[in-house]
């Protein structure tokens, strides 16, 4: 099978600090070639608040104890934390035929995807990229290209605790409510939700996905 047929799939054990990760995309963004297989990292950060490249500090009410980082991802302001599932999304986008707007649209598509599988109606917002359930949002997305290669992802709340989204606007929008799966799919988990959208979201990109060993 090609690399331009696949999508290996790796999924890291334990929490994974955040820096430690970027650190990660960045430099197999920058090593990879055009025969480079894309790749989909599933994982979970310790608690941290990241600032996208349109981050503005003043929605960061009152983040205490919990770290900060300065992102290169697009977006705004959000939390990571423990039950929350992290999508990294490293693709080619110039060989799958690609645009960022259009990447977004899969990644929510695949989201809504994985949630109609459980019953959930949810929808993505033309104003605001994400996933939301009845108003409330329960993904994030982030992006950045480079090189014509995609890295960062997506952050879909399945069993975190939801109360340090309340030490900042989430997203830039004061107020914003937000929710979990696991209020919507009672015994939902980061493994199951990923097994979702594994299997969503290589359909949505036309892949074939392969687990790393």
């Amino acid at each position: 099978m090609t690399a331009q047929r696949r999508l290996l799939v790796r999924r890291l054990a334990g929490l994974q600090d955040y820096r430690t990760a970027w650190d990660a995309m960045r430099a197999f963004t920058d090593a990879r070639g055009p025969e480079t297989t894309d790749e989909l990292w599933l994982l979970e950060h310790p608690p941290v608040f990241t600032l996208g490249q349109a981050g503005r500090r003043e929605h960061l009410l009152s983040p205490g104890d919990i770290p900060v980082v300065n992102s290169d991802r697009g977006g705004q302001v959000t939390y990571h934390g423990p039950g929350q599932l992290i999508a990294y999304v490293l693709v080619d986008l110039r060989r799958a035929g690609l645009g960022v707007k259009r990447l977004v649209n899969l990644l929510e598509q695949s989201v809504i995807d994985v949630l109609a599988g459980h019953g959930v109606s949810a929808a993505a917002r033309p104003d605001a990229p994400g996933v939301y359930v009845d108003g409330a949002k329960v993904a994030s997305l982030g992006l950045r290209v480079r090189n014509g290669c995609s890295y960062h992802g997506l952050a879909l709340n399945v069993s975190m605790d939801l109360a340090p989204f309340g030490r900042i606007d989430p997203c830039g929008y004061p107020g914003l409510p937000v929710i979990r799966v696991s209020d919507l799919v009672p015994g939902a988990t980061v493994a199951s939700m990923g097994d979702g959208l594994e299997s969503a979201l290589s359909w949505r990109l036309g892949l074939i996905s392969e687990r790393a060993a």
